[in-house]
């Protein structure tokens, strides 16, 4: 073994990584907001964050050895399927609760409402087996059983997104979602836009290259105006999702970039 390479979605300073002889790869895969512990993360080998915010922020603090990789998918396993936008829009969502303070957190209820209010908006959610019958509780409750989908089950997610004209990832805070929802990145592969909260770290890249809408505030409201920003705006958003999803965010490129970080870290110890 040449080196160590842990994966934690925040900044944590595990004392046992101080302990390991082998040079250490610490990768964080949501967005950092507060303050680490400085020291312990300059004794890592190398820190790697997957988006421009952070890698700022961790540089402001005092870090050198800090570097951006972006995250990476096998994007050969999706296909361009375009779905004209006619009087209703559909969604792809994921990134499910794991608790049930997470309905909020995650802008679940929010979707829930949104659809609640507007008749034309279909939900298609991906669910991992955690709190499906509390999901399927709170859509009687609302009266959407016929606007909301829940897939319970392992699904082809390139034939669903042939379904669908965008996929949506909400969260109130960064930390409770990866910084790069992997959803998202398989419906940019599949050529179609997205939607994200403002908190999420890949907002900023969205709003650069237009792949997208942003969604300011974790409410229905807050859905709905970026549904209708989307709806105006639908063919130059899935052009720019086409552009970007394949080559940005393919596995050959995230290797490549790691391996950058590798060669520096083995480097130094010869």
């Amino acid at each position: 073994m040449h080196l160590h390479h842990f994966y934690n979605p925040d900044p944590f300073p595990f004392p046992y990584l101080r302990l390991l002889r082998q040079p250490v790869v610490y990768s964080l895969t949501g967005g950092v907001v507060r303050r680490p512990n400085v020291p312990f993360f300059t004794q890592m080998d190398a820190v790697t964050v997957m988006d421009e915010e952070s890698l700022a922020r961790l540089q402001e603090w005092g870090l050198r050895n800090v570097f951006l990789v972006r995250p990476g998918i096998d994007t050969s396993r999706f296909t361009h399927t375009p779905l004209p936008l006619r009087s209703e829009i559909r969604l792809m969502v994921g990134s499910a609760p794991w608790t049930k303070g997470q309905f909020r957190t995650k802008g679940v209820m929010a979707l829930l409402e949104a659809a609640r209010q507007e008749p034309r908006l279909h939900l298609i959610f991906l669910w991992r087996g955690v709190l499906a019958e509390e999901m399927t509780r709170r859509i009687r409750k609302m009266g959407v059983e016929d606007r909301v989908t829940v897939l319970n089950r392992q699904v082809d997610v390139n034939r669903l997104l042939a379904r669908v004209h965008a996929a949506i990832a909400l969260a109130s805070t960064p930390t409770i979602v990866k910084a790069y929802p992997h959803s998202l990145l398989e419906s940019l592969a599949a050529g179609k836009p997205v939607l994200v909260s403002r908190a999420i770290p890949m907002a900023r890249y969205v709003e650069n290259t237009g792949c997208g809408v942003v969604v300011e505030e974790v409410s229905a409201t807050g859905v709905l105006t970026a549904v209708a920003s989307l709806a105006e705006t639908y063919e130059a958003r899935r052009r720019a999702a086409l552009g970007v999803g394949r080559e940005t965010f393919s596995v050959d490129r995230m290797i490549s970039s790691f391996r950058r970080v590798y060669e520096g870290v083995l480097g130094r110890g010869m």
